[in-house]
């Protein structure tokens, strides 16, 4: 393909990602702005640099306490699908039966049934196990919600691996959780890359189940603290703004760390298997 056959497409690549990085763009300049000049100048630089938005969220709120609960139900979920997921992959991915085929349909059936329809019958299993209020009611609940995307991904990686190599491993006496510790887990990387990536966005940013099972202030998570920050007649919005750019760092730094590991892995699938 010759240069000139290339400008539309880097043209429309160009376009998307200036779309993608406005709204982000516009989030960062107008945490550091006055609350008259986000509504008087909301796309252009600030006028007058200003951190109070950022001192607020420090001094004033609980920010690290949600932050840090965030991190605490985020890291501890992810820890769980990975493990569990990448587990069940290799189950699933080497076990060829009627029984495996069917459970493999089972688990990529939630991706179809929003979990949310379960909330009632979730808040009553949570105050059945007295989690109700508590950080702790978050993960299995985030763990069932990441479980089937995160096997779909692991067990079309584990597909691509040749079977030679595990062949190779059982004739020098390997047991199958030596293949899968020494072998396969290393190996799929790329895919626990792009687990790790999808299910941290869901977690990290989820509204709805901090909202049905957290009332006390010690057990809220960012998105939760974040939407007492917007009054019904009244938004400090410097405030909220710098908050809000801040929850996003992580999930920045993360994908920044993975990026390369987040496209192998969404690519694997895509050669064989």
């Amino acid at each position: 393909m010759s240069r000139a056959q290339k400008i539309p497409t880097y043209f429309f690549l160009s376009l998307w990602a200036a779309l993608a990085i406005f709204p982000i763009w516009t989030l960062i300049i107008n945490s550091f702005k006055p609350q008259k000049e986000i509504f008087s100048n909301p796309f252009g630089l600030p006028k007058t640099f200003t951190f109070d938005g950022y001192k607020a969220v420090w001094l004033q709120g609980n920010f690290d306490t949600y932050f840090l609960n965030t991190i605490y139900v985020t890291l501890i979920s992810l820890t769980l699908i990975i493990v569990f997921g990448s587990l069940a992959a290799y189950a699933l991915a080497k076990w060829n039966s009627k029984i495996s085929t069917a459970l493999y349909v089972f688990f990529i059936a939630g991706l179809m049934i929003p979990i949310r329809l379960g909330t009632i019958d979730l808040v009553r299993i949570m105050q059945t196990l007295s989690l109700q209020d508590t950080i702790w009611s978050l993960i299995p609940v985030y763990v069932a919600m990441g479980m089937p995307i995160s096997i779909f991904i692991l067990t079309a990686f584990v597909k691509t691996l040749p079977k030679e190599m595990f062949d190779a491993a059982k004739v020098d006496g390997a047991t199958e959780w030596h293949i899968y510790l020494r072998i396969v887990f290393p190996l799929l990387r790329p895919a626990i890359a792009t687990v790790a990536i999808f299910n941290m966005m869901k977690i990290w940013n989820d509204f709805w189940f901090p909202l049905v099972f957290i009332r006390a202030e010690k057990a809220r998570t960012i998105s939760l603290g974040v939407s007492l920050l917007f009054g019904q007649y009244r938004t400090d919005w410097t405030r909220a703004l710098s908050t809000l750019s801040l929850a996003a760092v992580p999930i920045l730094i993360l994908y920044v760390l993975l990026s390369r590991e987040f496209i192998k892995g969404l690519t694997a699938g895509a050669v064989k298997g």
